[in-house]
């Protein structure tokens, strides 16, 4: 098993940066990729990036390539999220995933998964 916990979410301006951190513990040594998925009220939730656990692979979702970047520090286990030039759009829960798989923008790809942090943007 994986544990994952986020931090680093919380109320920011538009055009704010923050930075989310997803620590990976357990059997880490199980995971192929992790990824970032997030939630706003009312909708479905979606894929924003992955990582290859180890190597150099990347994806993002349209809507935040140019302003976010996925990077993980495999000696602490963790993965984090870049988040620039936020806008009011990005509000959500941000959720951590891993993998025991593929890199995936599909959650059902996931095997763990991260209780949430939440993002809130203000205009």
């Amino acid at each position: 098993q994986v544990q994952l916990v986020e931090s680093g979410g919380g109320l920011v301006q538009a055009g704010a940066s923050l930075r989310l951190s997803c620590a990976a513990s357990g059997r880490t040594f199980s995971l192929y990729a992790a990824g970032w998925f997030r939630q706003a009220p009312g909708k479905e939730r979606e894929f924003v990036a992955a990582i290859r656990w180890s190597g150099s692979s990347t994806d993002y979702a349209d809507s935040v390539k140019g302003r976010f970047t996925i990077s993980r520090d495999n000696a602490k286990n963790t993965v984090y999220l870049q988040m620039n030039s936020l806008k009011p759009e990005d509000t959500a829960v941000y959720y951590c995933a891993g993998s025991r798989s593929r890199l995936s923008r599909s959650n059902l790809a996931y095997d763990y998964w991260g209780q949430g942090t939440q993002v809130t943007v203000s205009s």
